[in-house]
């Protein structure tokens, strides 16, 4: 039979609670290591600096829970409320957060010197399909070879054709860069 000490039990039990708070962001009652907190009311009146426990017996006189919420301020800032209401709130923030966020995806086309007027106005169709949509694009002009150290008002007069075949309007949201395929800019709608 293995027994272990008491120092090594404590040290195995602070190792678990440490984890656990990692995990949970937010702490809340006893979890909250500082000795002063900032307290807020549940009605959102500022009580203001209180001792940890004085701060945890006036959350448990109104049945609430005291909940962390900035632990980088000085003194940390808690705030009593319902956990689980807050939890909720916090939940719900975020996922209006998330869709109101708008993801903008950046297509791509790629054009040869040699590209055909017919294959230039199907590409452009398609770009201005991408915009219309509100993606980015970005527009290369590939140089194989020795094509790279051709005059570079030669080469961007390529890539140009293509902007003028675009039927939706835009503006260049990063203008014409090399890059080691050779070419690019990127364009956006201007909606």
């Amino acid at each position: 039979m293995v027994y272990f000490s008491q120092v090594a039990i404590r040290q195995h039990f602070l190792i678990n609670i440490q984890k656990l708070t990692r995990n949970k962001q937010t702490r809340i009652n006893n979890q909250i290591r500082s000795r002063e907190v900032r307290v807020i009311g549940p009605e959102g009146e500022n009580i203001g600096v209180l001792d940890i426990r004085e701060a945890i017996k006036k959350a448990e006189e109104s049945q609430l829970d005291l909940i962390e919420i900035s632990p980088n301020a000085r003194p940390p800032i808690a705030k009593i409320a319902d956990y689980g209401k807050f939890l909720y709130d916090q939940k719900k923030k975020q996922k209006q957060a998330k869709q109101k966020a708008h993801t903008v995806e950046v297509k791509s086309i790629q054009v040869k010197i040699g590209t055909d007027e017919n294959d230039l106005s199907v590409k452009a169709k398609k770009t201005s399909k991408w915009l219309s949509e509100g993606h980015r694009v970005k527009a290369e002009l590939f140089l194989p070879g020795r094509t790279k150290y051709m005059d570079k008002s030669f080469l961007e007069e390529r890539l140009n054709r293509v902007l003028k075949l675009i039927t939706t309007e835009y503006k260049i949201a990063d203008p014409i860069k090399k890059n080691p395929k050779g070419l690019a800019l990127i364009i956006e709608s201007t909606k």
